[in-house]
């Protein structure tokens, strides 16, 4: 299933996409009220043969008639994200000099693991802001993100995958002068906006081989990146299992497993973005998200 987040008008409705059809249909009436993607989530096992019974009969709207939202607009934390997680872009990151220590090319030992905060979520054909005066040097970075749908600490790799509840897209958009400068990571990665989500939250069943996936990205047209999701140095469970050895992990909690190769800094000199430049990442079955420097 993929849910969405979407507004007609000023307020906030929960869809259904039918991708085939075009349509988003819209399930808020069936819903308590006030709840939203995240509430879902965290109630699938009431809410989601709810919506299985009841989406076919619910009004629709033709996609390209409404506005996608991130699917979850407001998470209850931060984003976990991961850095340095495929070899190429280990390579081109410690190549570019905005590694620490400077130049290493090293691969890691261990996941490395930084937050992004919920300010900086967007929607996914909403423009970003390009924070002149706080940064010059802007950059994209297209991820598959996990939503967590049972939450637990201590979970195994074994287990891992039975508290996955789906999948999104991230755009872990980056000031690189703000993240060499600061050297943790944390201002540089979540400026207002710079976190583009979505288009859908898809739930596992609709991905049954996660490594299969590829995660590409284009700039004004130019094929930038792409992987597959096998190619991961740290795989899903082992994400999952780092991160929940000692933090409990919630539902709704959403992790960025991290950018392929040719990201900006990748290239010599690098190809930062400026206003008027387009990116959009794409994700085989997750959709595809468009965003605009404003």
């Amino acid at each position: 299933m993929k849910l969405v987040t979407f507004s007609t008008g000023t307020d906030q409705r929960v869809g259904v996409v039918d991708v085939d059809s075009g349509v988003v249909r819209d399930v808020t009436a069936v819903l308590p009220g006030g709840v939203g993607v995240l509430d879902l989530i965290e109630g699938w096992a009431e809410f989601g043969p709810r919506l299985e019974r009841e989406t076919s009969g619910q009004p629709e709207h033709p996609l390209d008639a409404v506005r996608l939202l991130a699917p979850i607009p407001i998470p209850r934390r931060n984003i976990f994200c991961v850095g340095k997680n495929y070899r190429d872009h280990v390579l081109e990151f410690g190549r570019s000099g905005y590694d620490s220590p400077d130049r290493s090319e090293a691969m890691p030992e261990h996941p490395v693991v930084f937050s992004k905060a919920t300010t900086s979520v967007t929607g996914p054909f909403d423009d970003i802001d390009p924070h002149h005066g706080v940064t010059r040097e802007l950059d994209y970075e297209a991820e598959l993100a996990v939503i967590i749908g049972r939450g637990g600490r201590g979970i195994t790799r074994e287990q891992a995958f039975d508290h996955v509840w789906g999948y999104t897209i991230i755009d872990d958009f980056t000031a690189r002068d703000l993240q060499r400068t600061h050297k943790q990571w944390l201002i540089g990665k979540s400026l207002d906006t710079h976190c583009p989500m979505g288009p859908y939250a898809v739930s596992a069943d609709e991905v049954p081989d996660v490594t299969a996936l590829v995660v590409e990205s284009h700039v004004n047209g130019e094929p930038r990146q792409s992987a597959p999701v096998k190619d991961l140095i740290f795989d899903v469970p082992e994400l999952i299992a780092t991160i929940s050895a000692g933090i409990t992990l919630l539902p709704g909690d959403i992790i960025a497993t991290g950018t392929p190769a040719g990201v900006g800094i990748g290239f010599d000199p690098p190809k930062f973005m400026t206003t008027g430049d387009v990116i959009e990442i794409s994700i085989t079955g997750l959709g595809a998200q468009r965003n605009r420097i404003a």
